[in-house]
Parts: structure tokens; C-alpha cells; sequence
């Protein structure tokens, strides 16, 4: 299913990929993985609802999650919602390294 729409959930995770340099592996992949979504908004691997660390439930007020897979063991995290408009928004919550994916799932 297509995505409408692919969005940073706040314009502070934005302005950091905005600020990543052109010749950034992390944006060039970025940048891919943000078009893989918007072609197939269920690209990534969907994340069990149990397992959704709490603190982004909170934080983000989502009832799922979905991880896309990065070069260099890097993640991608983001959720589906619906808009008012019925269109399916995919929001990026954050991308992280294997390292901080691992720490905050408790792996």
C-alpha cells in the first residue's frame, strides 16, 4: 500500500537530517529508505504491540511501530496513521544505531 505522505515526526528530527552532509552514507540511506516507504508504507518489519518500548508510546502516541533496516546495522523507526483526509501517513519517529536500537528495545 502506498504511503500519501512521508513525514519527520518533529521538525527537530528533521532539521537533523536536514544537517546531515550530501556525502553521508547515513542521509543517502535516509533518503532511500524514506522513498521505500512512501512506495510500500509496509516496507519495514513490524514491530509486536508488547514490544513498543513504552517511552514511545508516550512520547509519539502510537499504537505501532515499524523498523526499517539501515546500512551499517543503523535503524529506522516509524509508525502508519491515518490522516483526517483517510490517506495513510507514514511519520519517522527516529534512526538510530544498532547499539541505541538494542538499548532501548532491551535486547
Amino acid at each position: 500500500m502506498k504511503s500519501e505522505k512521508v513525514v519527520f515526526f518533529d521538525e527537530d528530527l528533521e532539521k537533523a537530517f536536514e544537517n546531515l552532509s550530501e556525502a553521508d552514507p547515513l542521509k543517502k540511506a535516509l533518503k532511500k529508505a524514506v522513498k521505500d516507504i512512501g512506495t510500500n508504507v509496509f516496507c519495514g518489519r513490524n514491530v509486536k504491540k508488547k514490544l513498543i518500548p513504552k517511552e514511545f508510546i508516550q512520547k509519539y502516541s502510537i499504537n505501532n511501530l515499524w523498523i526499517y533496516n539501515l546500512p551499517s546495522a543503523w535503524r529506522l523507526l516509524y509508525a502508519i496513521t491515518p490522516s483526517e483526509e483517510a490517506k495513510i501517513i507514514a511519520a519517522i519517529l527516529d534512526w538510530m544505531s544498532h547499539k541505541d536500537y538494542e538499548r532501548l528495545f532491551r535486547f
